[in-house]
């Protein structure tokens, strides 16, 4: 928009310049071109006047006038011989013009070309005597070199003018397309930060009043769309938090009931309401996390990155044990690169990262965990031998509730990659969801997405 204005600005001043400097610049030089004709003919009319009248003394005088100018201007005066005058001045060259001015009388004007004027300008002014017959012819020559050095003085005086003008109305333009537009970049900015979750942001109210109202009625929408959500995430919090305790004096109730009954129907019933109650506390779990994640109550810091996975990895290798399954860390293990995170980010995103991983890990499978410095970003994958998942299942995958089957058959609560994705999007990082370079074991069993699944964890890297 502001390139806008400013070109619209320019093009209107271009225009006011064209429709003043040019009309004044085509006077100028007519009236340069009117003025030099006028100087020339009145010159070679006193010289004409001279052949005219054909005593010795106006002779002499035409030859010396004719000397003195022919050298003073450095053009060329040229004279039809008569009987008494013309000795010494070079004689014109018989054509129409002189043919015209000595039969008929009349001076004849040659700019030499149609187009403003050629290299030279021919003015031939018939000589009478007395009885106004005429008797002769004088001719002068005129170079318009002058002319031309004159003629782009004038023009390139004002083109100059115009570009300098030009550049003030360009410079003008931007500051005033800046003040016209600062209270839109003011409003962009707040939009941009409300897309990016920020529901806190509000734009000043200042400006031409249409911008003032529109300013107004966003931050109206955006104080109640802020209510709204922190209303919601209060309760998703609160009930999160109401329904874990029953939910756990339920599955103790389940243990004891299945610890006591011998019937093998009752205790199957028993153990799959066993598992629906750990799916239903997974869920709710994964709802209060998430409502904490995206209430942002904790501001990252530079926290070691090899320190946390080593962590967490001790924590899920003895559960990767029972299964068979390798976890295998490759990479940096500087303990000294550091990530910007907020505390306890970092290890629920590895927690439902490797908990999806082993999931759907095969026994005997192995689980690789990188770590890789890139600049301004650290990277973190964690890859798996599963059936990966397609490119339908990925575009989805970080969506709420949204269960894709494992390996095993068993489905999780829909939210792991959700809240993968709002922890490290909150710390500033970003997660990508790509197919695992294919291994041997993934080839054998003919898994169609060949080596599983790479989880990419990016997240910026903290000065040290």
């Amino acid at each position: 928009m502001n390139r806008q204005l400013i070109l619209s600005y320019i093009l209107l001043v271009a225009v006011a310049i064209l429709l003043f400097t040019v009309p004044v610049a085509f006077t100028l030089t007519k009236q340069l071109r009117d003025d030099t004709e006028l100087s020339v003919q009145r010159e070679a009319t006193t010289m004409a006047l001279l052949l005219g009248n054909g005593n010795e003394k106006s002779c002499q005088a035409l030859t010396t006038m004719a000397t003195a100018y022919a050298a003073e201007t450095k053009d060329q005066v040229q004279v039809t011989a008569t009987d008494r005058c013309a000795a010494g001045v070079p004689r014109p060259r018989q054509d129409a013009a002189l043919t015209k001015a000595r039969e008929e009388g009349h001076p004849t004007t040659d700019w030499g070309s149609d187009f403003i004027w050629g290299r030279e300008l021919v003015i031939t002014v018939p000589a009478k005597n007395d009885d106004q017959v005429v008797v002769g012819a004088v001719r002068i020559v005129y170079s318009t070199s002058g002319l031309t050095r004159r003629l782009w003085s004038i023009w390139g005086f004002r083109a100059g003018l115009a570009v300098a003008v030009l550049g003030v109305a360009a410079l003008i333009g931007a500051v005033v397309a800046r003040r016209l537009t600062r209270p839109l970049r003011e409003l962009n900015a707040m939009a941009s930060k409300f897309s990016d979750g920020d529901l806190t942001a509000r734009s000043p109210v200042t400006g031409p009043p249409e911008t003032q109202t529109l300013a107004r009625t966003l931050n109206q929408g955006a104080e109640r769309l802020d209510t709204l959500v922190a209303s919601q995430r209060i309760f998703v919090a609160d009930a999160s938090h109401q329904l874990r305790t029953p939910l756990t004096a339920l599955r103790l109730s389940l243990d004891n009931i299945a610890d006591g009954v011998d019937d093998e129907f009752v205790r199957e019933d028993v153990e799959q309401a066993t598992a629906e109650v750990v799916r239903m506390s997974r869920l709710v779990n994964g709802l209060l996390v998430l409502a904490r994640a995206e209430a942002k109550v904790t501001a990252a810091e530079p926290l070691s990155l090899p320190e946390i996975v080593d962590e967490r990895l001790a924590v899920w290798r003895p559960a990767a044990d029972e299964r068979g399954v390798t976890v295998a860390l490759r990479g940096s293990i500087d303990g000294r690169l550091l990530v910007l995170t907020s505390p306890g980010h970092l290890d629920q995103v590895l927690d439902n990262v490797l908990s999806n991983a082993l999931e759907v890990s095969p026994d005997g499978g192995t689980i690789t965990v990188r770590m890789e410095s890139r600049g301004e970003e650290v990277v973190l994958s964690v890859l798996d031998e599963g059936p990966g998942m397609s490119d339908p299942e990925k575009s989805r995958a970080f969506d709420r509730f949204w269960r894709g089957q494992g390996l095993t058959g068993r489905s999780g609560s829909g939210l792991g990659l959700a809240v993968v994705k709002q922890l490290v999007t909150d710390d500033g990082g970003t997660v990508t969801l790509r197919d695992a370079p294919p291994v041997s074991a993934s080839l054998d069993r003919g898994d169609p997405h060949g080596g599983g699944l790479c989880v990419e964890i990016r997240l910026r890297a903290a000065n040290r």
